[in-house]
């Protein structure tokens, strides 16, 4: 008896899938292009024509040719070291405070406001909403010889001790280094508010919490905690912060005197009065140069983790 065999049925071909869809090599490099484009156009070229207006000699008058004259570099230095040290000076003195004043507030905006966070972050912020130039005149008002400022400080004998110090000059606040390091660092405040106030932000209440619950104490906490894990916002508060201060000449200008010009101010006197563009070019690039190794360094020194 023939018995029946059962074939299992052929299976059926799978149907042909798409390859996946390669997304375009190029496109990142697309996305990158006007960025790349403004860069070149008001970053690279400008540089370049700096370059070369540094290393030219001449005049006005005659015109100027490139002669790749590099003793200019030397010769603005050398006549100018003492404006390169008072911009670093003021303009660490400004960061020091701010980073004294900056701190506290951004605590409290962080972990303490509440409510008032919104409130405290528009005030932080309603000074950019007036001009640079309306704001040091402002201070240039407050320290006024016969404002209520001085007043106070007189009456205190603080101006005796600052006199001494030499930040001041007898009763008087105005075109003094103390009144260009306080318009400098009002000015730039905020620069250094904000990215604390980001990085204190972002820290978990928790681990604040599991300090206390080791019996930390709040200095404690603070020091081995808080302050560690805000190192972010403060490389990035004291760099923007001491970067555009080194080369201000605006609370130089308005709020001091010819004893506490920075190099700021004679870069612009060289470029728009004197109109010797090869120094004032050269004086440029050393104080970018200055700046960029200042801050390779502290870079460096905090770690580069830290702007992460």
């Amino acid at each position: 008896m023939a018995t029946a065999t059962s074939e299992a049925p052929a299976l059926a071909p799978a149907p042909a899938t798409k390859p996946p869809r390669r997304r375009g090599r190029w496109t990142p490099y697309w996305l990158l292009l006007p960025g790349l484009l403004w860069l070149f156009v008001f970053f690279a070229l400008p540089m370049v024509y700096q370059v070369s207006t540094s290393v030219q000699t001449g005049s006005l008058e005659e015109g100027y040719k490139v002669t790749w004259h590099f003793a200019t570099y030397w010769n603005a230095l050398a006549d100018y070291w003492p404006q390169f040290l008072r911009s670093v000076l003021y303009a660490g003195s400004a960061t020091v405070l701010c980073l004294l004043l900056g701190y506290p507030l951004a605590y409290l905006i962080a972990f303490r406001a509440g409510r008032w966070r919104n409130l405290i972050m528009i005030l932080v912020i309603a000074p950019f909403f007036t001009s640079f130039l309306i704001r040091t005149l402002a201070w240039k008002t407050i320290l006024a010889d016969g404002g209520p400022v001085v007043g106070v400080l007189n009456s205190l004998h603080v101006l005796d001790v600052t006199s001494r110090l030499g930040i001041t000059a007898g009763d008087r606040v105005l075109a003094t280094p103390l009144a260009v390091v306080c318009g400098l660092t009002y000015n730039f405040l905020p620069f250094m508010i904000l990215p604390l106030y980001t990085s204190l932000e972002r820290i978990d209440g928790r681990l604040h919490e599991a300090a206390g619950d080791l019996y930390a104490r709040p200095f404690t906490t603070f020091r081995k905690v808080t302050f560690p894990l805000s190192m972010p916002g403060v490389v990035s508060g004291t760099l923007l912060t001491f970067i555009p201060a080194s080369g201000d000449y605006v609370n130089a200008d308005l709020l001091g005197s010819t004893d506490t010009r920075m190099v700021g101010n004679v870069i612009q006197t060289q470029f728009l009065r004197i109109l010797d563009y090869p120094t004032a070019a050269a004086l440029s690039f050393i104080l970018m140069a200055a700046i960029l190794v200042m801050v390779t360094l502290y870079i460096r020194k905090s770690g580069t983790e830290d702007l992460v």
